[in-house]
């Protein structure tokens, strides 16, 4: 008789003798049993060596199904990884400029900023002011617009370019290819 003892694997689900609900609408294979008490339906699942499982909880009566609940969290799983693999995580990589940057590390810098919107991460381009040169912010952001006006056919802009503290940020994100 005991032979369907399984713990649930987290706290919602609710399996077998867990079940608290004195009456439960079952579900099997072959459809809609009706209402019946958690001890007829815990018997017709014991009879069919397959477990009750609660699926719906908050529903007057509660809804239990009858199925391999070891099998049916082994395919939830599985979606889960396949889900999980065909995400795409999207990186941020920094490219720090200067605002006095010359014309051939700016061409590099342009670069590498490409390579990386290609792969499909975003870009943080930011500048520190050192010294004195926090009082010509406006050279800054010439910088970081020529640099956004460079990358405009690959780049778009995520985040205008904004000081914060002693530095300039903007975040660029590659374009959709269409």
């Amino acid at each position: 008789m005991a032979a369907n003892v399984r713990q649930p694997q987290q706290k919602n689900d609710l399996i077998n003798e867990h079940i608290r609900a004195h009456e439960v609408r079952l579900i099997t294979d072959d459809g809609d049993k009706g209402v019946l008490s958690k001890d007829e339906a815990q018997k017709i699942a014991d009879e069919a060596e397959l477990d009750l499982v609660l699926v719906q909880a908050n529903a007057k009566p509660p809804v239990a199904k009858i199925m391999d609940y070891g099998k049916f969290k082994f395919d939830s799983q599985k979606k889960v990884r396949e889900q999980r693999k065909n995400q795409k995580t999207v990186t941020v990589k920094e490219i720090r400029l200067s605002p006095t940057i010359d014309s051939g590390d700016f061409t590099t810098k342009k670069n590498n900023a490409i390579k990386f919107l290609n792969k499909g991460n975003k870009v943080k381009v930011s500048i520190r002011f050192r010294g004195r040169a926090i009082t010509h912010k406006e050279i800054g952001r010439e910088v970081m617009n020529r640099f956004a006006a460079e990358l405009d056919d690959t780049a778009k802009v995520e985040a205008r370019a904004k000081m914060e503290g002693r530095s300039m940020f903007m975040v660029l994100a590659p374009k959709d290819a269409k």
